[in-house]
């Protein structure tokens, strides 16, 4: 009798160990990907508007902000603009707990600011972000003025990336911000860049190539872009600190513009080809 039970107890140990496990991830990773307070962020953010004091502060910072389709480049210019001194990179705020990207976990100040939910929900209820949304119906980002406080109190120009769906909130709550399409020189150029991030399923190439048309258009539709080509480092960054300045060749901005239409034309053509 006593062995019997012995042996049904060592059986059914696997299963609750596996039911444990499956109990604690499953748990947070409902919890990871969940709002509690999704339906108050989504009334408060549709008619957000940031407060009195933090359009104030708005007003006397310099904010660049780069959009740029995938493998054009954007991370690589930004970094070496940062390594000049005179830019303050602007990190988001997230309520998403921290990923593990190649081996590596995000750590706050550097990927995001991760916050609870709660702290989130008081500054965007105090007017304290230049811009949030919600994505997916999981997790609130946005840039928080108290990152535009510290590029003004180091006088260094804010500059960060962004989706393009999000620049327009931004221009509403500060129109004179300078808002920078990155484009690659060519068609083929962009191809040999992205083909050399490592291979990429056919599929997953057609998903960045359509989110690019809809960004080429989108900037398109525009006029408060500026278009800067990115056929050398040097070059691009020295466009970018002429723009940041409030400088603007006519001649480069027409050619941009010019540019990002083929460009826009040759990946249309590319999807419907493959």
């Amino acid at each position: 009798m006593l062995c019997w039970m012995i042996m049904r107890i060592i059986l059914w140990v696997p299963r609750i160990l596996v039911l444990a496990i499956f109990y604690i991830f499953g748990y947070k990773c409902t919890m990871e990907n969940r709002l509690a307070h999704l339906k108050e962020f989504e009334k408060l953010l549709g008619a957000y508007q940031a407060s009195g004091h933090s359009k104030q502060i708005l007003a006397g910072t310099n904010l660049v902000l780069m959009v740029a389709p995938s493998a054009s480049g954007r991370n690589t210019i930004i970094q070496e603009l940062l390594k000049s001194g005179k830019y303050h990179f602007v990190v988001s705020d997230t309520t998403r707990h921290p990923r593990e990207n190649n081996g590596k976990l995000e750590q706050n100040g550097r990927e995001y600011w991760f916050r609870t939910e709660d702290e989130v929900l008081a500054d965007v209820e105090a007017g304290n972000f230049l811009e949030a949304a919600v994505i997916h119906g999981q997790q609130v980002s946005g840039i928080s003025v108290r990152e535009l406080t510290r590029a003004r109190d180091e006088a260094r120009i804010a500059i960060t990336d962004i989706e393009i769906n999000g620049v327009h909130n931004v221009i509403q709550a500060k129109p004179d911000v300078k808002a920078i399409f990155v484009l690659p020189p060519s068609f083929e150029q962009w191809m040999l860049r992205m083909d050399g991030r490592g291979k990429l399923s056919l599929g997953e190439k057609r998903r960045r190539m359509q989110s690019a048309v809809v960004e080429f258009n989108a900037a398109l539709k525009h006029r408060y872009y500026r278009f800067v080509i990115n056929d050398t480092l040097d070059h691009a960054v020295e466009q970018i600190n002429a723009i940041a300045h409030g400088k603007l060749d006519r001649h480069v901005e027409t050619e941009g513009r010019d540019l990002a239409q083929k460009l826009c034309n040759e990946t249309t053509a590319w999807l419907e080809n493959n």
